[in-house]
């Protein structure tokens, strides 16, 4: 017996030109749908890339001063980390990886051309051809929440969902084909995820690795394949271990502020009041270790509202849309008399939106084409696969239902470890984003993956089966699989049509009414008119996807009559999915935002940030009362006793909600700049107003500020957290502070204060130097928020202990005498996380030269997984 002879490999050249081709293919898509930005030199406007730069603004300049890194800001909430705002680990050098992959483009261009190759790789993963993983790449790719979340200006979202796929790839190759490949392929992905620094995306993704793990668990148990499974598990894990170290500085610091923000636990056993100037309840709550559950649930997708997967608009889009004047709101508002030259403005945002949420940038649409072909998926991929892909998407659609299914919701908010961390629930459907076009385009490989042949007549075949006679009425027969592939597309195509009728009735019974509406019909907004054309664009919508999923429909029938080939069908459907997704993304991100301004020349000094800009003195603070807890504008040029940030420090926000609105309910009331003792102890020098009717926005100076240090003549001493941030409502903070004995016992009951000063010498955002005189042992406050685990006190250049008083102030006993006083902020979580994360970043370029080496020898895979068999 002979043995056959293998067939050469193609060159190298030819494997590796469709890649290059799809590369190309997918940097050209990204080009011209951010053509503004690459070709006429414009920006996109996003709002939360404006506020990080206000917020980031002094670490910026700190470290293009000095080259270090300014661990600690003042510019926003009176002083924070820059943890969470703006700090780079020398250590972590995947940052070059990153920079590779993304061939240096523009931020936003680089996101969506990561996305796409990542989802191309993972394509290639499930052993699909270029053809399909292409198609695969722009179903994942273009998925309308990546688009809107970019036009928020969420871009480290953005990435953390680009390289999610890289992730799934790792985890497919570990368990169907090459273990060592894939725990390389997922090392890398996990590692360029974590360190996109979104890790309540990384979080959902581990979710759906999760929910693989137990799939396959299941499979492995009933197929006695244990062994593998468990040597295949350990090997990811050690991969994991790798990929955190590398971001281990970003994770470490991360986990550390986290005990001291809104996400830890709160030290105060009662609620705060319900609005500023109510009294505090008295009920005692359980302070958790997490968000509130109520604002960690604030954003939950309506259960009625899943229907966007499939029909973008059947909820009305975003909160604000744009309304034609052909429009049933566009015929009333020029009926109401609104002038022509208005009438576009006004059109520009409607109120379109009518769901559950309190507001919304627009819908999660995984698009019409895939949606009809995961529910083909459904019927026709690999049993392991589909349960996989299915359970993980259900899941997501239940965590994003948030409140609205307490049952299961309030008890993963309760009881999963770390899920209580995070807020937006809705965003939970990215695991769906992730799921479905990943079995979309399984159900499209397995209808793809052979032409069907002539089936051989048997005894029993029907006449109409018989190969000659159906040879004679000019149309082959179709064999089993053929038939079995027809008869779910129709299948799918008619549930999928079934969903969309059902929409469509939904819709026949629907009021349109929104919570807003209330406050629009007392503006005399004329509502019967927004509610047709909410009604308008959820029919327009409804015939849409039907329209794309007919069409996708026939090209599969087309294909299995045999009219088409396999790379003309394959085509057909991803230029479907293209086509379909793009038209929706536009209606989020398009055009009108871009603009000519970019980030820095949006930051203009306003007339009063000059004026106030003229104290030339080392330290004071700025409250900006227009919205002071939701702008980073002001810290650019202040620093600021608000911000804009989701991980405020606890403390501080209990300040906020207890006694720093309270206060401003009274500076606003009595005229009085000087009515808020807090603001007086954070010393707040200047108060900008807000502008009014006749007035321009103002900067009052606030004389009872209290200056960077001073000393105090008495101590009250407290018990307990509550009875501390209560005591603020008497104090006299200039001659008194609140200090909570049972932490920091020892302080006398009063100090002299005769002939006592203090004053600032010199400011950075990681140093402050005083210099002080004191003819007897005394107490000192700064107007500096305390934080244990950093700051260090030293006295003379010797470490001394310092203590928290007023609720969130750093105090200190000084002696008599002549002293300097420095403070300097010297975390050893930075120093150990930089440490950390450079030797993981060394270990796993290591890792990737490996694995490369190791492919490039053309060994074997160990497994030839089949992922799109029925």
């Amino acid at each position: 017996m002979t043995t056959p002879l293998r067939s050469a490999p193609a060159p190298l050249w030819r494997r590796v030109l469709p890649h290059l081709l799809a590369v190309l293919f997918f940097l050209a898509l990204a080009s011209v749908y951010f053509a503004p930005i690459l070709f006429e030199n414009q920006t996109l406007a996003q709002h939360d890339i404006v506020q990080f730069q206000g917020g980031s603004h002094e670490a910026a300049q700190f470290r293009e001063a000095t080259g270090e890194e300014a661990l600690w800001t003042n510019s926003m909430f009176s002083g924070m980390p820059t943890y969470l705002i703006s700090t780079r680990f020398p250590g972590d050098l995947s940052i070059y990886l990153h920079k590779l992959f993304t061939l240096d483009l523009p931020a936003v261009v680089a996101n969506l051309f990561l996305a796409l190759v990542c989802g191309y790789a993972l394509g290639l993963a499930l052993g699909l051809s270029p053809l399909l993983s292409a198609v695969g790449a722009v179903a994942l790719g273009f998925t309308s929440y990546n688009l809107i979340i970019l036009a928020a200006g969420h871009n480290t979202k953005s990435l953390a969902l680009a390289y999610a796929p890289l992730v799934l790839a790792g985890l497919l190759v570990t368990f169907r084909r090459n273990k060592w490949l894939g725990a390389a392929l997922f090392t890398l992905g996990l590692a360029m995820n974590i360190r996109s620094n979104h890790l309540q995306i990384t979080y959902y993704l581990l979710l759906l690795v999760l929910v693989f793990g137990v799939v396959e668990l299941v499979f492995a148990f009933k197929e006695k394949r244990l062994p593998a499974f468990f040597q295949r598990t350990a090997l990811l894990a050690v991969g994991a271990v790798l990929a955190a170290g590398v971001s281990f500085g970003r994770l470490y610091t991360t986990l550390e502020y986290g005990k001291y923000s809104i996400r830890g636990r709160s030290e105060l056993t009662t609620p705060p009041p319900s609005a500023p100037g109510q009294p505090v309840s008295q009920e005692p709550v359980d302070g958790g270790s997490g968000l509130n559950r109520e604002y960690a649930f604030s954003y939950s997708y309506g259960i009625g509202e899943t229907a966007t997967l499939l029909i973008p608009n059947f909820y009305g889009g975003a909160s604000q849309m744009k309304l034609s004047e052909n429009s049933a709101t566009g015929k009333a508002l020029v009926a109401a008399g609104v002038p022509p030259v208005q009438l576009a403005d006004y059109l520009a945002q409607m109120p379109t939106y009518w769901g559950d949420q309190p507001i919304t940038s627009g819908p999660v649409y995984v698009g019409a084409v895939v949606f009809f072909l995961f529910v083909l998926g459904l019927m026709v991929a690999d049993r392991r696969t589909r349960i996989w892909l299915l359970v993980g998407t259900l899941l997501s659609v239940v965590l994003a239902w948030g409140k609205n299914f307490e049952t299961f919701n309030y008890l993963m908010f309760d009881l999963f470890p770390g899920y209580n961390k995070f807020r937006a629930v809705s965003m939970a459907l990215v695991i769906a984003q992730l799921a479905m076009p990943v079995l979309a385009v399984l159900a499209l490989a397995r209808v793809l993956r052979g032409r069907p042949g002539f089936a051989p007549a048997g005894p029993a075949a029907p006449i109409s089966s018989h190969p000659s006679l159906a040879a004679l009425a000019g149309r082959p027969l179709d064999d089993a699989d053929t038939t079995y592939l027809k008869k779910h597309v129709l299948r799918a195509l008619a549930i999928t049509a079934g969903l969309c009728v059902l929409a469509f009735l939904a819709g026949l019974v629907s009021d349109f009414a929104a919570p807003i509406d209330a406050q629009l019909q007392q503006g005399g907004f004329p509502l019967e008119a927004i509610r047709a054309d909410r009604a308008s664009l959820l029919n327009a919508d409804v015939l849409r996807s039907l329209l794309f999923v007919a069409l996708a429909g026939g090209v599969l029938w087309f294909f299995l009559q045999r009219k088409l080939s396999v790379g003309m069908a394959a085509a057909l459907v991803g230029l479907l999915t293209l086509v379909d997704l793009w038209g929706v993304d536009k209606r989020y991100l398009n055009d009108a935002n871009f603009q000519r301004e970019t980030v820095a020349e949006q930051f203009v000094p306003s007339p009063v940030d000059q004026q106030i800009l003229q104290d030339k003195d080392l330290d004071y603070r700025v409250l900006n009362m227009a919205n002071p807890f939701n702008d980073a504008q002001t810290s650019y040029f202040h620093k600021s006793i608000g911000g804009y940030h989701g991980a405020k420090l606890r403390r501080y926000q209990d300040l906020i909600e207890r006694q720093i609105s309270p206060q401003l309910q009274r500076i606003y009331t009595e005229n009085r700049p000087d009515a808020a003792p807090v603001l007086n102890m954070l010393n707040t020098r200047y108060l900008i107003t807000p502008p009014a009717e006749k007035q321009p926005a103002q900067a009052i100076h606030n004389p009872g500020a209290l200056g960077n240090a001073w000393y105090v003549a008495q101590v009250q001493s407290v018990q307990n957290p509550d009875q501390e941030i209560q005591a603020l409502t008497t104090l006299d903070p200039a001659t008194t502070a609140v200090v909570d004995a049972s932490k920091f016992p020892g302080l006398k009951a009063s100090y002299p204060t005769e002939g006592s000063s203090i004053a600032l010498t010199k400011y950075t955002p990681n140093a402050l130097t005083y210099r002080t005189t004191a003819g007897q042992d005394g107490l000192v406050v700064f107007s500096e928020i305390y934080y244990a685990d950093g700051w260090q006190a030293y006295l003379d250049g010797k470490p001394v202990p310092h203590l928290r008083a007023d609720y969130v102030l750093r105090a200190m006993p000084v002696p008599a005498g002549t002293h300097t006083i420095q403070f300097k902020f010297e975390p050893t979580a930075y120093a150990l996380g930089n440490t950390v994360s450079l030797v993981s970043s060394v270990l796993l370029i290591l890792v990737l030269l490996g694995a490369l080496y190791y492919a490039f020898r053309g060994r074997p895979a160990e497994e030839q997984g089949e992922l799109v068999a029925g």
